[in-house]
């Protein structure tokens, strides 16, 4: 089944505000191509490359992108994260759907993405202080974030190579500086969802023998002081 005339979800289109009009784009992990076409029939990208690691979502993508009349625009190619994805020569690089460990994993496999004329525009499943934290220490700055909700809270953030290293706090690495300082709409409710969690670790911790929860007490308590 094809999504030729039909939107994309507001999880994937919080990949649009950092999308710079002309873009030559790689989606990683693209299961059915949704994002690709909708950038290129919009005309918010010149070219894409849809690439998965599996065979089904590949020819799948290939025939929605067909039925969208785009596969002079939309390549595809099969492999594992961004492996030969470097000789379409994009400028900005789309990883939704993955946790945050493995989108570190995927970015520190390509080199290649240590350059300041590529955009990352990623969205970690789990893991997302991890992610803002191998960015920060590997010379990536964040550009901007973004919150959506979609039956959970997602977390979409955009960084670019500057060769700098920065240092963002616990707080900061788990919320985002972004978010912290802007207070989007979905903001409060994402934060709310965040003590929740923690509130839980904290309970099966409080519950075992020699587990210690300060940490996430700490945390939590420093959460509820953004309230």
């Amino acid at each position: 089944m094809t999504q030729s005339n039909n939107p994309i979800s507001a999880r994937l289109a919080s990949a649009v505000p950092y999308i710079r009009r002309g873009a030559r784009v790689v989606d990683v992990g693209t299961d059915h191509a949704y994002l690709p076409i909708y950038l290129l029939r919009e005309g918010l990208a010149a070219a894409a490359l849809a690439a998965d690691i599996n065979k089904g979502p590949i020819e799948v993508a290939r025939a929605n992108i067909a039925a969208a009349g785009l596969a002079d625009v939309i390549e595809t190619l099969c492999t594992d994260g961004l492996h030969g994805a470097q000789d379409f020569q994009p400028d900005h690089i789309l990883v939704f759907g993955m946790g945050g460990e493995l989108i570190v994993k995927i970015l520190s496999e390509a080199p290649w993405v240590r350059d300041p004329r590529i955009r990352l525009i990623l969205q970690p499943m789990s893991r997302s202080a991890t992610l803002r934290a191998w960015l920060l220490e590997n010379g990536f700055s964040i550009l901007g974030e973004t919150i959506t909700y979609e039956e959970k809270y997602y977390q979409t953030l955009a960084a670019v190579w500057s060769g700098e290293k920065e240092c963002y706090n616990e707080v900061e690495l788990m919320l985002g500086r972004y978010n912290i300082k802007r207070r989007p709409p979905l903001f409060d409710g994402f934060l709310r969802h965040e003590i929740q969690v923690l509130e839980h670790i904290i309970a099966g911790k409080s519950r075992g023998q020699n587990v210690d929860p300060t940490e996430e007490i700490g945390m939590k308590n420093a959460l509820e002081a953004l309230l």
